[in-house]
């Protein structure tokens, strides 16, 4: 029993609202649909619930030369430095947004405040720099979106102005693997890699097509590319 799913289906042609596939066999939600808490299975937390506390604090991602990807994340994306530590075979550094107007005026104080809070603070990003991969050729690490290396997809950024944002990126010679208004197969996360080994196929006709009103929402997300923390892959995984 499907519980208060938002019905995205009203652009649909009836034979694929009504089509069986492999896709609604593996999967317990509706076609086409936005489902806010999913099916509301997930059991209540209790007061005294072990996991109170809990916060998501930060994602780490190996950089091969942290002064290039602080240029991207620092520069262009306007993160600012929380804290470095240099542990002796690699340096972290912790990245964040200043919430306040104190802190965006100055940085070393974010730095220094958000440190004393570090591990309350959420939405961090830690690069990790082995000492020595700098050495190493571009494409030395995997992104994640390579196969046979498939698993990270991508970090998500929300902004005021979404396509000032791209094109300021754009103009510093960040590449645009989407632009706005986009949603075709070629940028859609899934490889033909994946279609090879009989994963995540589409069948014209039935559910397991990519649904008109997913096509919609993705037309308003753009996707640019890190130019340097990652591989050097630049296109969709083949």
């Amino acid at each position: 029993m499907f519980n208060k799913c938002i019905s995205m289906t009203f652009s649909i042609e009836h034979e694929m609202e009504d089509a069986a596939s492999a896709s609604s066999k593996v999967t317990p939600f509706p076609y086409g649909a936005f489902c806010p808490g999913g099916l509301n299975t997930d059991p209540a937390i209790s007061p005294n619930d072990p996991t109170i506390g809990y916060k998501f604090n930060h994602t780490m991602i190996r950089v091969r030369d942290p002064k290039e990807s602080l240029k991207f994340y620092v520069d262009l994306m306007g993160m600012r430095t929380v804290f470095t530590m240099n542990a002796g075979p690699f340096t972290n550094y912790y990245l964040g947004y200043p919430q306040t107007d104190d802190h965006r005026a100055d940085p070393a104080k974010f730095g220094a405040d958000t440190s004393k809070v570090f591990q309350s603070t959420i939405g961090l990003l830690e690069l990790f720099h082995v000492h020595g991969s700098e050495k190493q050729e571009p494409g030395f690490y995997h992104n994640g979106n390579t196969p046979e290396s498939l698993g990270f997809g991508h970090m998500g950024f929300t902004v005021p102005d979404a396509r000032a944002a791209l094109a300021r990126l754009n103009a510093h010679g960040v590449k645009v693997f989407k632009d706005f208004g986009v949603a075709n197969k070629e940028t859609i996360p899934i490889s033909d890699w994946e279609n090879e080994h009989g994963v995540g196929v589409e069948v014209k006709g039935t559910e397991s097509e990519l649904h008109p009103m997913f096509k919609k929402a993705y037309e308003n997300i753009a996707l640019v590319q890190d130019p340097v923390s990652l591989s050097e892959s630049t296109s969709k995984p083949k």
